[in-house]
Parts: structure tokens; C-alpha cells; sequence
């Protein structure tokens, strides 16, 4: 048998072993970023005491056979909300629940707070949902914002499989996000400073006053979708390059390996 009959195998397990690492590469590529984006997220995630926030909670659908039909929200009951209103999403109900609260809160001006909105509940109408591959924008105005560190607003999600996703663990102050974070409002607190960035992109979307995001629809989806995107290429274009480099290195294994295959096949050579 001669050495190029034997070294042949052997480079096309190589090939098939570098094709493998690629494709392993380019998968991560695609769904890290899909996983970093799998939160539900209020933004923005800051707000002045006294002051009136406008808060957008963007739901992402995960599941990739169910869609989102209800989104319930839970508001504080420690510093409370003493109003809330909310922008109409077009095909969904909305309930603001009011309830009595256990212990008064003083609001500081010399009023006390005996009931407050308690939860908000979005529910989607027969036939329509968050489909899988898609997020939903849910908006509130809640004030006045009481003077607290933080406020931790659990968010329910209900598949049409009956499948009910927990937003409500507490991200913990090193910013390492547990599976199912809740969102979290700061007030006089400084937020982690290991958040990840997706919540500042979706700062930037909800600046936009009501009667704009009215008038471009779901554009506003779109400019959101849009920069993921291109982070989403950023990340492929970089792993393709480091492939084309992977796959020069083993072509050029194999022309030498071609070149001492002949050489070790001229007359004299085979066993």
C-alpha cells in the first residue's frame, strides 16, 4: 500500500474534523445572541423619586411552538404606585387590579396610601398573541416613584400551551443575571454594573413619545430588530473569517501532504 493511500483518510478525517469545529462556531454565533436577548426587560430602568415614569416592559416570545397570549405585572406593594395608567396594545385587553393595602404608606407629603394598583394584566384576544420569533412592547405610566433603592416588578408570561414563564428572581448586585431575572426599576440605587447592554438599547426605542410611537408602528419594532441584527452579523462575519483561516491552514496541510505523497510514491517506495 503506498503512503498516500494511507495519509488520504487521514486528511479527510482532518477536513471533516475542522468542517465540524465550524459549524459548531458558527452555531454559538447565532444563539448566544438570541439567548442574551431572551429576557423580559422594563426600560427605562431608571426613574426620579417623585417623578412619573413611563415604563415599557418588551416581552420576547422563547418558546418556539407556543405564543404569549398573557403578561401580568405585578406592582409593589411596599412603595406602592398611588396611580398607574396604561397605552393600549392593539388586539390585547387590559385590567389594572386596585387593592387595599395591609399597612398604610406615608408618601412623604403628609398623605398615607390605604390602596394602591396592585397588578396589571394584558390578555391577548382569541387568535392573536406574541408569536414564536417575536417580542411585544406592554406600556404604563406609574408615579408618583417613590423614594426607595430599587423596585423589583415581577412579570408573569402565559403561554397558549398553559406553560407559565417566572420573571421575578432579583438580580444580584455582582449584575450576573439568574435564569428568569425580574425587572428592576432603580431609583437611588446605582444599577450592577455587569448588566448586559440590551437594556440600554431598548432605553434609547422607549424615548420616544407616545404620539410617535403611535404614528411609525411597528417601525419601532423594526429599528430595535434592526441593531440586534447587526450585532447578530458582527458576531457571524468574525467567526466566518476565523473559518476561512481554519480552512486556508488545513488547505495548505493538504498540498504539503500531497506533495510527500508523491514523493514517498515514486518506484521503490511501496510496501
Amino acid at each position: 500500500m503506498s503512503v498516500s493511500a494511507v495519509t488520504a483518510p487521514r486528511r479527510r478525517r482532518r477536513l471533516a474534523s475542522g468542517a465540524a469545529t465550524v459549524a459548531a462556531l458558527l452555531g454559538l454565533a447565532v444563539l448566544a445572541p438570541a439567548a442574551a436577548q431572551a429576557h423580559v426587560r422594563v426600560s427605562p430602568d431608571q426613574a426620579t423619586p417623585g417623578s412619573y415614569a413611563v415604563l415599557t416592559f418588551r416581552v420576547p416570545t422563547e418558546s418556539a411552538t407556543a405564543s404569549t397570549v398573557k403578561v401580568e405585572l405585578d406592582l409593589p406593594v411596599d412603595h406602592p404606585f398611588s396611580s398607574v395608567s396604561y397605552e393600549p396594545v392593539p388586539g390585547w385587553t387590559t385590567q389594572i387590579v386596585t387593592s387595599k393595602l395591609d399597612t398604610p404608606v406615608p408618601t412623604g407629603n403628609g398623605a398615607t396610601i390605604t390602596e394602591a394598583p396592585t397588578k396589571v394584566t394584558w390578555t391577548a384576544e382569541k387568535g392573536r398573541g406574541v408569536a414564536p420569533g417575536e417580542f411585544q412592547r406592554f406600556t404604563i405610566s406609574a408615579g408618583a416613584v417613590p423614594e426607595t433603592g430599587s423596585i423589583v416588578l415581577p412579570v408573569h408570561q402565559t403561554y397558549s400551551d398553559g406553560e407559565v414563564v417566572d420573571w421575578s428572581e432579583p438580580t444580584p448586585a455582582s449584575g450576573e443575571e439568574p435564569e428568569h431575572p425580574a425587572p428592576t426599576l432603580y431609583i437611588t440605587q446605582a444599577p450592577p454594573s455587569a448588566q448586559d447592554d440590551h437594556a440600554a438599547v431598548d432605553d434609547q426605542t422607549a424615548q420616544a413619545t407616545p404620539e410617535v410611537t403611535a404614528a411609525t408602528g411597528d417601525s419601532t419594532s423594526s429599528g430595535t430588530s434592526a441593531t440586534a441584527d447587526a450585532a447578530l452579523v458582527v458576531a457571524i462575519v468574525g467567526l466566518v473569517l476565523g473559518a476561512a483561516g481554519l480552512f486556508v491552514g488545513l488547505r495548505g496541510r493538504r498540498t504539503r501532504d500531497d506533495a510527500a505523497a508523491r514523493t514517498d510514491g515514486r518506484p521503490g517506495t511501496e510496501r
